[in-house]
């Protein structure tokens, strides 16, 4: 048992270098890499990817650890919708290992008019930061919707009024 919180804690201590298409080589902490044991829908292959936040903003990158050009742009949904909420399955928790830390944010689609960029409500990203274990869960049964727009219209208007 010893040996084994002993690897935990050197791979939690060490640093990895990430080769991506946008930022060039990214060095990150091990504690920002998650495992997907069943990907992502569409690229059910790739299974580890790191968080990297994008600086001074609320948006954090969801990059693919072995392949450069395959990343997401994620953002806390609460953020935006404060009443958002879910219930997590107990089979999506068990798959986890959640007891009680998560995390949870929404991947982002960026809009030539970035007023008009959404956020996906319906299947959020579900990270468990005790294990670094993500999945992306379906909202069965649920009303939110797969772009819902990250700016709301009287929002818009107070930027675009300089206020």
């Amino acid at each position: 048992m010893a040996l084994f919180v002993y690897i935990l804690i050197a791979k939690e201590a060490f640093v990895i270098i990430i080769h991506t298409s946008t930022w060039g080589d990214v060095e990150i902490s091990g504690e920002e890499v998650y495992q997907f044991p069943k990907g992502l829908p569409g690229f059910e292959e790739e299974t580890e990817f790191a968080l990297i936040p994008w600086e001074e903003t609320p948006f954090i990158y969801l990059q693919s650890v072995r392949e450069p050009s395959l990343s997401f742009l994620l953002v806390s949904p609460f953020t935006f919708v404060s009443d958002y909420s879910f219930e997590l399955s107990e089979v999506d928790k068990e798959e986890m290992g959640i007891l009680d830390q998560v995390s949870v944010y929404s991947m982002v689609t960026i809009h030539s008019q970035t007023n008009k960029s959404t956020m996906n409500l319906l299947a959020p990203i579900v990270l468990n930061p005790e294990n670094r274990v993500g999945k992306q869960v379906v909202l069965h049964q649920s009303s939110y919707e797969t772009r819902h727009l990250i700016w709301a219209e009287d929002e818009e208007k107070s930027v675009k009024g300089g206020v």
